[in-house]
């Protein structure tokens, strides 16, 4: 039952291959996260990244900031090796990384890929230097780098140079708009030295990132036309809960559907002791929706009004969707398709019949003063009618054997 959406048609890339995971080219668009853990304490590390990657992330970038993480970066590595998580580890140099990718080499060979931010490895001379510097250490382990330009540390000399030109402008610019340019310029200009010392285009991803939804589309938009390397997208300092996924839903999605961006990091400040994963599951949400990507089964379910005066619908589908996110890797490994799988859990006789039926399952509760009983749906035809206090349980079963009879085992 479940329908596709028109695909969308994504600007083509140069495709980067960073370890086992390929960004850009016709590969789909991959999900990044980032460690929040000292990177010194190799197990803690291993352990966030470990969960990251169980969720979801596809690559996951680690901080490198002092001679401690550097030398912990092999045993994050072989922690992770021994339980089995391959997940390709980039490391996120700032002021120093010059230094510690030659002080290190282990850490330099570890590494699956190296993040350059242009803005802050030196000043003048010693920033040509300091720079080559990396791109040399990547061409001698055959790494790929991100040079990730971001608005909080952008190369203040080159705004000054582009503020000056156009203020001899006869008509300037303002001055918003002469930022967005730099950030542009630094990220082209830094790829172009790249190249020029010797490192491929197929080991060269972009980025640009702001704070500002409309800066980043107007940003990302601009450096799109200008280059065709792999672009990595992301809208920095998001914020917290609802405001950090609003913000980058919204700025993401109206690039995504421009077919710019090759990877995606959402880049949510947790909640006070909350979960690191969440940013993953956002953006595989933002994937998911926009008719990008499949991860897991999607639950449709019906906001509630006052013809679902209980909470009997909305614990339903909660149960449901989590029972769908916890099965889904096991199911992956099994079957081939079953993230495809769409699910319906409405609330009352309007609309509940009728969404049911376009789900590949569905199942409708008859609303206010609802005894517990459920009619469900499989491919559009009723099959059951679900009673009592477990309806979520029997549901549970329902999708269970419908994912062991409808999907193909893997060989």
């Amino acid at each position: 039952m479940s329908t596709s959406t028109s695909p969308v048609l994504r600007r083509k890339s140069v495709p980067v291959r960073i370890g086992h995971v390929t960004v850009g080219g016709d590969a789909p668009i991959i999900v990044q996260s980032m460690t929040n853990t000292d990177t010194a304490d190799a197990k803690a590390t291993a352990e966030q990244t470990a969960a990251l990657a169980c969720a979801g992330s596809e690559v996951v970038r680690i901080t490198v900031d002092r001679e401690e993480a550097a030398r912990a970066v092999p045993h994050v590595r072989e922690i992770l090796d021994k339980r089995g998580c391959n997940v390709p580890l980039v490391g996120d140099f700032h002021y120093i990384g010059h230094k510690l990718l030659t002080d290190f080499p282990e850490c330099a060979e570890t590494l699956d890929k190296y993040r350059i931010n242009p803005g802050n490895v030196g000043h003048r001379a010693k920033r040509d230097s300091q720079f080559a510097t990396m791109i040399e250490v990547a061409l001698k382990y055959d790494k790929p780098v991100r040079i990730g330009v971001n608005w909080g540390s952008l190369d203040q000399d080159l705004v000054v140079r582009l503020m000056d030109e156009n203020a001899a402008l006869e008509e300037p610019k303002d001055a918003a708009e002469v930022t967005r340019e730099a950030l542009v310029l630094s990220a082209l200009e830094s790829s172009q030295r790249a190249e020029e010392l010797g490192l491929g285009r197929d080991k060269i991803v972009l980025s640009c990132k702001v704070s500002d939804v409309q800066d980043l589309i107007a940003v990302y938009t601009d450096l799109a036309v200008r280059c065709d390397h792999a672009l990595h997208l992301g809208l920095t300092e998001a914020g917290m809960g609802n405001k950090g996924i609003v913000s980058s839903t919204a700025a993401l999605a109206v690039l995504l559907q421009q077919g710019i961006g090759d990877t995606i990091r959402i880049s949510l400040t947790p909640e006070p002791g909350g979960d690191r994963t969440q940013e993953v599951i956002v953006a595989q949400e933002i994937l998911q929706t926009t008719g990008l990507r499949a991860f897991t089964p999607q639950v449709i379910a019906c906001p509630g009004c006052g013809r679902t005066t209980s909470t009997l619908f909305q614990e339903l589908a909660e149960k449901i969707q989590r029972h769908v996110r916890s099965r889904m890797p096991e199911w992956g490994k099994k079957y081939i398709g079953v993230e495809d799988m769409s699910l319906a859990v409405m609330g009352c006789i309007v609309n509940g019949p009728g969404e049911s039926k376009h789900a590949d399952i569905g199942i409708s509760l008859p609303g206010t003063g609802e005894d517990p009983a459920a009619p469900v749906f499989i491919d559009g035809k009723k099959t059951t009618t679900l009673r009592g206090a477990n309806i979520a349980e029997k549901f549970h079963k329902i999708v269970d054997d419908y994912v062991e009879t409808r999907y193909q085992r893997r060989v």
